[in-house]
């Protein structure tokens, strides 16, 4: 029998739509035992949303299913508690499967399971860890819907105005908030490790711990987005993961650490050696040679590409390297037995599941084709980016290359391509149909 915390009378079931965005149900407590063994019944047109929630006729699970539902399956075995809401209240996540049982593959975290299956099936495991950038914001941001400047009241009286990169003062001025935020991850057991300012004013990175289960870590990266919104509302602060809320701040991004490891719990990239094994380069060669048709799970959305500029610590073409922190995949400084690969492409406004699937997808295909990558960059990859093709760096191009995507449709799913595609299409009408505030201002 599950258990709600005590005194708690109702708890969230939600799953994640493609978006990211968390859809689901407000239950009374005395609903969860039958929750857990039956989940709830949502329609699986929920997941192929758009950003604002609106269904995407065009995607072809609305009319052509008679918008039929799915089951949303809780995916732990006990509720967690909500530490910051203002009634006591327990969430659950889920995932969504067909009627029959069978797994419903647009849902990106089924999609993200799949891949992890792959490798399972070679014997080898992924070990993964997340490190998600944000902004704080005042608190009239949401309500005013765009970022006020100066940026945020630290509680010390200051505006955080200025660049103040690995600033202990900055955290120290906002320790309420960064307690809170640890107290809510260790009651949700998140493993949120090191907190650090970054590079924009008011800008924060956590870092989580490696796991060596892919699908927790996503698991891990979703609710956390959550848990600092909610902190954030409690301190009466605004907060978000927006790729670049601020034109000429940095952006925000989502870095994906990860290794493998065989059988006997080996860490397959290690060679003895800093250059790392073959098995590591071929992985290096599929996600180099996949990037582009991948921009769209890394940018979703119009802001995201705005990150990728020269010099703006966003890559701009697929690019590798050691120790490099220029280059789209950065094989870091480590002892040999905890060689891995940090990916620094995805925007924290990305879908952690479907991030991770396209990572993981496009390593394992450079394992199984056995791909050689490039020489890796030396020095400022920035300086010799007119040699490299070039990422998609507009939404549209993004989408295109991703609808043509072969390996797209092998690894993460046609059904999964044909339902984001539609979803990013439809967004972007109902965006480029809008007429914006510069335009007004230039040609009126």
């Amino acid at each position: 029998m599950s258990e709600m915390n005590e005194g708690n009378t109702e708890f969230d079931l939600f799953i994640a739509d493609l978006n990211g965005n968390l859809r689901g149900k407000r239950i009374p407590a005395s609903g969860l035992d039958t929750v857990m063994a039956q989940g709830v019944k949502l329609p699986q047109s929920v997941i192929g949303f758009d950003n604002w929630g609106d269904d995407v006729l065009t995607n072809g699970l609305v009319f052509e299913t008679g918008d039929t539902d799915g089951v949303c399956m809780p995916v732990y075995d006990e509720p967690t508690s909500v530490p910051w809401a203002e009634s006591p209240r327990d969430q659950v996540l889920a995932m969504m499967f067909n009627m029959d049982g069978t797994p419903f593959y647009p849902d990106p975290r089924q999609i993200l399971v799949r891949i992890v299956d792959r490798y399972k099936a070679l014997g080898l495991t992924p070990v993964v860890a997340t490190e998600l950038e944000f902004y704080l914001l005042d608190g009239e941001s949401e309500f005013k819907r765009r970022p006020e400047e100066p940026i945020i009241n630290d509680g010390n009286g200051r505006r955080l105005s200025e660049t103040d990169c690995y600033s202990i003062d900055e955290m120290d001025g906002l320790e309420g908030f960064f307690t809170e935020v640890r107290e809510a991850c260790e009651a949700q057991g998140i493993p949120a490790d090191t907190i650090v300012s970054e590079l924009g004013p008011g800008q924060f990175e956590i870092n989580m711990q490696h796991t060596n289960d892919a699908v927790l870590s996503a698991d891990h990266a979703i609710l956390f987005k959550r848990l600092v919104k909610g902190v954030a509302r409690r301190h009466d602060l605004g907060s978000t993961f927006m790729a670049k809320p601020y034109a000429n701040k940095s952006g925000s991004g989502m870095h994906v650490h990860f290794s493998l490891l065989d059988e006997t719990g080996k860490n397959v990239f290690d060679n003895g050696a800093e250059d790392g094994s073959l098995l590591l380069h071929q992985a290096v060669a599929g996600l180099l040679d996949h990037m582009p048709e991948s921009m769209l799970v890394f940018a979703p959305h119009m802001n995201s590409y705005r990150r990728f500029q020269n010099g703006a610590h966003a890559p701009t073409f697929a690019s590798w390297g050691y120790e490099n922190r220029t280059v789209a995949v950065r094989i870091p400084e480590s002892e040999c037995e905890a060689r891995r690969i940090e990916h620094r492409v995805a925007g924290a406004d990305a879908n952690p599941y479907l991030v991770l699937a396209a990572i993981l997808g496009a390593a394992l295909h450079g394992i199984e084709a056995k791909m050689s990558p490039p020489e890796p960059i030396i020095g400022d990859a920035y300086a010799v980016y007119e040699r490299y093709e070039a990422l998609p760096n507009r939404w549209e191009l993004a989408t295109e290359a991703f609808k043509d995507s072969a390996f797209m449709c092998e690894y993460l799913g046609d059904t999964f391509v044909r339902v984001f595609s539609a979803v990013k299409e439809q967004e972007q009408e109902k965006i480029y149909g809008r007429i914006s505030d510069v335009e007004y201002e230039a040609y009126l």
